[in-house]
């Protein structure tokens, strides 16, 4: 198809491909040894297959709509090595990835009609949530906007301190109390203070918290309730972060997160030391949220703008 002729930045594409390195060559080596000897799709070809999505950490319900697509494709020519069922397997999750209406987005952008744009990020502790937040400061100012970032996450003296780093890394103002402080009061003065200073972005880290959904949804609500104080129409986005390389309890982690607050944008990070690199395709079908970022790498630079044409591309190579 001709989205895959599309010409991306040769750097990030590189990244990313080594980063989904491990992924990729743990499901070619499977998908190779499914159609050995093989001369035409048939039904032990399509479990096989079914088998190694799967094990991928696609998730059953994607998996089962990714092959039904398969089924359909080559029902009228039997005949197919495993560069064709490469092909179709690309074009088919990238139709599948389309359905979440997203993945086409190749910068750090943010509606310009919107300022300031408040980012609520949430994710429990350990999944790279403050590390995302600090790299996504960072692309945001190297495209030319001024961000200010809020210390929310108030329950542990590490979140606040580690977002304090990231602060004085990329050189951007960050909001913060103490430890034990009212998260919303944070998010109030992140606001206040941002509006005073004519910033374009506001990032705010939350809690990592899963120990009561009743809590966790009362603490989001109460965050967003005192925000719009400032800014009426804040959280213009919540961003949920999960760690790819947990597989299938990022998917329970998903579950969890949007049962408890408005998720409407993911970032799966940890991709580059992983096997299940599939995760991004399952959690973006099946939750229907759209994945906005992903990290592919330690570096900087190595948070990239989900891009489905690359990514499906970089997967399949």
């Amino acid at each position: 198809m001709s989205f895959f002729k599309r010409i991306f930045s040769s750097e990030k594409k590189e990244t990313l491909d080594k980063g989904l390195e491990k992924s990729k060559t743990n499901f070619l080596s499977k998908l190779t040894k499914a159609v050995a000897g093989k001369s035409k799709v048939d039904d032990e070809v399509l479990d096989n297959l079914e088998e190694i999505l799967v094990a991928s950490d696609v998730g059953v319900n994607t998996t089962l709509k990714i092959i039904t697509r398969i089924e359909s494709r080559v029902a009228s020519d039997k005949y197919m090595g495993i560069e064709e069922l490469n092909q179709i397997l690309r074009e088919e999750i990238a139709a599948l990835l389309s359905e979440t209406n997203s993945g086409e987005g190749t910068e750090f952008l943010i509606p310009i009609q919107t300022k300031p744009y408040v980012l609520m990020v949430v994710g429990v502790n350990g999944v790279g949530k403050t590390t995302t937040i600090g790299k996504l400061a960072y692309q945001f100012k190297k495209q030319g906007y001024n961000v200010v970032l809020g210390a929310a996450d108030t329950f542990r003296a590490a979140a606040i301190d580690q977002l304090q780093i990231w602060a004085d890394r990329v050189g951007v103002p960050i909001v913060r109390q103490d430890m034990g402080s009212d998260p919303a009061s944070v998010a109030f003065d992140t606001l206040q203070s941002a509006v005073a200073q004519n910033a374009d972005i506001v990032i705010i880290d939350t809690a990592g918290r899963l120990h009561n959904k009743i809590n966790l949804m009362n603490e989001l609500t109460k965050v967003k309730r005192v925000m719009q104080k400032v800014v009426g129409d804040a959280p213009h986005d919540v961003l949920l972060v999960l760690d790819g390389s947990t597989g299938q309890n990022a998917f329970e982690q998903a579950k969890q997160f949007t049962a408890a607050t408005e998720v409407t944008c993911l970032a799966v990070t940890k991709l580059d030391g992983t096997a299940k690199g599939g995760v991004v395709i399952g959690i973006s079908d099946q939750f229907q949220i759209p994945v906005k970022y992903i990290g592919v790498g330690e570096g900087i630079e190595d948070l990239q703008v989900f891009n489905k044409y690359e990514f499906v591309d970089s997967f399949f190579k």
